[in-house]
């Protein structure tokens, strides 16, 4: 008895923790036309590459229905950015703003490029002046071994 019981408990426990919320059966025009707009604007923390209004996690959805809750109780767009941020971070907005916080995401993508550009350039350039000056060395060389060849008894003690 008691195991089936724990059973039935453990189920519970499990499928509330697996199920998510729906989306609104009779959506509002209004109130969807809003939240899509915020939701182009917020990232997604579960996919990070995809904005709210195009993830299927289920905490996209959740964030959603956050966003729509809100609006239902007249909160301003401003304001729902705000409470997202607050909640999770400058990185839940899909284009953080500029600010010492933040400077690491706008300044590595240019660092990044520029020591690619400066390493690519150490490599190639010894490469391409040791292509140049093989040539030469490869000549000088290739004379005293056809002098050497031919017997020339000039170079002999």
């Amino acid at each position: 008895m008691t195991r089936a019981l724990l059973l039935v408990l453990g189920l519970a426990v499990v499928g509330g923790a697996l199920g998510q919320a729906n989306e609104v059966a009779k959506p509002d025009p209004v109130v969807e036309q809003r939240l899509r707009g915020l939701a182009e604007e917020l990232r997604c923390l579960v996919c990070q590459n995809q904005t709210i209004a195009d993830s299927n996690a289920p905490l996209a959805l959740d964030l959603r229905n956050q966003i729509r809750d809100q609006i239902g109780k007249g909160a301003t767009d401003a304001q729902i950015r705000d409470y997202m941020v607050q909640r999770y971070g400058d990185f839940v907005l899909y284009r953080p703003p500029f600010k010492a916080t933040t400077l690491v995401l706008w300044l590595l993508p240019a660092f990044a490029l520029f020591a690619g550009a400066f390493l690519v350039w150490r490599i190639v350039r010894p490469r391409a002046k040791a292509a140049t000056a093989a040539p030469v060395e490869g000549t000088a060389r290739r004379k005293e071994i056809e002098k050497l060849l031919s017997g020339d008894d000039s170079n002999r003690a």
